[in-house]
């Protein structure tokens, strides 16, 4: 086993990256012809038991090369039942997951391995059409094209809605990401002239994309969350009589059973955008962006009519009571967008967190949610963010290991996970007390707490040469 164990972590060390092949899965297995499926046991004189225990605590970063040992090995690399037992020792580790893309049509997931630093490269995304939608002419045209919740949304979505001569002209893609039950799932979207309904989700621990059951409604550029390991979507945009209309109807995806149920349709309530009776009627609610906060899923919304757009507060979903009510007005006026259309926010130790640019292109600033006080406050007053006005996904938010971590590309455009310490020990009083339109709040205060408080370092970075950010999701294997 010691022998087995060393070759892998030389192994290792040669690369920072892994791609998962099954075409060089087999020309490497060939390298291990020594642990062949001839032994009747996984570890010669131990016991399965005993092997499986001994497997089930190895860093999972080593599974990928152990799996070429033999089919057994394969097998149990793979088999559910592993990380089964690898939840109940409490040996889950917490994996980031970027996708990035390339052009326009050449879409790539990575996988990140906080503790080793380590990158690997998912399968290839599946590029095939819901077949309701073929039938309906759109074979032969690739649905992932322009994909994720980039923050060109706005300006597409005020280019289509309301318009009825953009069907041929309108890029593909927009479908929505999500994790839950230790799955990655990519759902709905563009193909041209149509709004999809299919799903589709990757298995880790398989390492292969599977077609899952679709959605009730096509939808494209729809809202995704997790309450109770179940999958939320809200909103988005639908195909409408030769356009294109915002969504408010929502749905929930049980991974246990495989199926979709309805959810009560997102309402909107006008009373924190006071409109006149013509704008009431012309101007659409769209969901910007869904967070799970305390139990409830919290709907940040904005009211578009092309090419008008304005903030308009939000909405929040009870699973419990299975009904909606008005989010709270400073939470909802006061939620930071990273821009028209899009609204980045995480929880990180049961805190709500967003990143606001304050109108700069080189920094920007975390924000905290009060719920005592129905405030958003300034935690960090300085984020190390370069000028990258022309990527479509500047940065993205994610958190994992208790930090919060900004996904960006640095000066040399390599692709950057910052982590932000926020140290304990120092008596002065925490960012959270400085409430952002305060008049004690300047770029010079905030970075002279910052510099105190605060440490922001690079944990893992990769050259993925022109590649542009689009989403990010983490998962807990």
């Amino acid at each position: 086993m010691g022998s087995i164990l060393s070759l892998v972590g030389s192994s290792g060390k040669t690369s920072e990256h892994y791609e998962f092949s099954h075409n060089s899965s087999h020309k490497r297995q060939k390298t291990f012809s020594n642990f062949s499926d001839e032994s009747p046991r996984l570890i010669p004189c131990l016991p399965d038991e005993l092997s499986i225990q001994i497997l089930a605590r190895l860093p999972r970063v080593y599974y990928f090369n152990l799996r070429l040992v033999s089919q057994k090995w394969k097998a149990t690399i793979m088999s559910h039942e592993l990380f089964q037992l690898r939840r109940k020792l409490g040996l889950t580790e917490e994996w980031l997951y970027v996708l990035t893309k390339v052009q326009e049509d050449k879409l790539t997931w990575h996988a990140l391995d906080p503790l080793s630093r380590k990158w690997q490269r998912l399968p290839t995304v599946p590029r095939i059409v819901d077949a309701e939608e073929s039938i309906k002419g759109s074979s032969g045209l690739w649905l992932w094209n322009k994909v994720g919740q980039s923050n060109r949304v706005a300006e597409v979505l005020r280019s289509w809605l309301g318009q009825k001569n953009t069907l041929d002209q309108m890029p593909l893609g927009g479908c929505a990401i999500g994790a839950v039950n230790g799955c990655l799932y990519m759902l709905g979207g563009f193909s041209r002239g149509s709004t999809m309904k299919c799903v589709w989700g990757y298995d880790p621990i398989l390492n292969r994309w599977s077609e899952m059951t679709s959605m009730t409604t096509g939808r494209a550029y729809c809202k995704t969350g997790i309450l109770n390991n179940k999958l939320y979507v809200v909103g988005g945009v639908s195909c409408d009589q030769g356009g294109f209309s915002p969504l408010q109807s929502a749905e929930v995806f049980d991974p246990r059973t495989g199926t979709w149920s309805e959810v009560p349709s997102m309402p909107f309530s006008s009373t924190q955008v006071p409109l006149g009776a013509f704008w009431s009627d012309m101007l659409k609610p769209i969901a910007t962006g869904m967070t799970p906060y305390n139990g409830r899923l919290c709907v940040p919304q904005s009211l578009y009519l092309w090419p008008f757009f304005v903030d308009a507060g939000g909405e929040i979903y009870d699973p419990e009571t299975n009904s909606w009510a008005e989010m709270p007005t400073g939470m909802g006026q006061g939620w930071p967008a990273r821009q028209a259309g899009t609204k980045l926010s995480v929880v990180v130790d049961d805190e709500l967190y967003a990143i606001d640019l304050s109108n700069s292109l080189d920094s920007g600033m975390i924000k905290v949610y009060d719920q005592n006080e129905d405030a958003w406050k300034v935690v960090i007053g300085k984020v190390p963010i370069h000028d990258l006005s022309e990527s479509e996904s500047p940065y993205l938010l994610a958190g994992f290991h208790g930090k919060i971590h900004v996904i960006t590309k640095d000066a040399n455009h390599n692709i950057a996970i910052m982590q932000a310490d926020l140290r304990d020990n120092l008596h002065s009083p925490p960012l959270g007390s400085i409430p952002l339109s305060g008049d004690n709040l300047d770029e010079n205060s905030a970075s002279q707490v910052d510099s105190e408080t605060v440490v922001w370092k690079v944990i893992a970075s990769k050259n993925f040469g022109p590649a542009e950010l689009v989403s990010c999701q983490v998962i807990d294997t």
